[in-house]
């Protein structure tokens, strides 16, 4: 039999192109698959709240310094804002780490709970400067003995309520740190009571 001789095309055609073909068939197969732009290359796609979450951390990042400092200075008011919030209505998520904690909370119910000489002692200040600008001898040693009396009696009642208070958390906080307790108390007892941060919680008389 005469052998049929090979076209052209046949001979010279490219390997390249008929490589090239099951490789762009699989492309277009897998191209028909709907993946998330936000998803990297060999990994599943992220579910869709997975996704925003992603994208709102990624827009709030500050993009240079400027922002990021402003950013700073705005979460830095926030946080302010909020603990004069928490002093105001007693929310102690955001009250400043001295005030935090069942011992210290204790500590000034314990206080408000009481009168303390030392917290009438502006009142009385105002009092015995009136009374010692008087350019009256009598009434000058009157102020004079005025303020060793006033002095006196807040040593006094300080000496009695750090004693008593140190025996009550003794014995309402056994177990815990009451370290730095007694002192905030006293602090707390020179500040008029209206004038007193975090807001007094109990009423006078009344037991904590």
């Amino acid at each position: 039999m005469p052998v049929q001789p090979l076209p052209l095309g046949f001979v010279f055609r490219s390997r390249a192109k008929e490589e090239k073909a099951p490789a762009a068939k699989a492309a277009l197969t897998d191209s028909k698959q709907p993946r998330d732009p936000q998803a990297p290359k060999g990994r599943p796609t992220p579910k869709r709240s997975e996704a925003r979450t992603q994208r709102r951390s990624v827009a709030h990042t500050p993009t240079n310094r400027k922002e990021a400092a402003k950013r700073q200075r705005e979460e830095r008011r926030q946080a302010l804002e909020r603990q004069r919030q928490a002093l105001a209505n007693g929310d102690e998520r955001y009250l400043p780490a001295r005030d935090k904690g069942p011992v210290r909370r204790f500590a000034r119910d314990w206080v408000d709970s009481r009168f303390n000489v030392a917290e009438f002692f502006l009142p009385l200040a105002v009092v015995i400067l009136v009374l010692s600008v008087v350019r009256i001898g009598a009434i000058q040693s009157i102020a004079l003995l005025l303020w060793l009396i006033v002095i006196v009696l807040i040593v006094l009642d300080a000496a009695v309520s750090g004693f008593r208070l140190r025996k009550r958390l003794a014995e309402r906080f056994p177990d815990e740190n009451t370290r730095g307790a007694v002192a905030y108390a006293l602090m707390r007892s020179l500040q008029m009571r209206r004038l007193r941060l975090p807001k007094p919680r109990v009423k006078r008389g009344e037991r904590p």
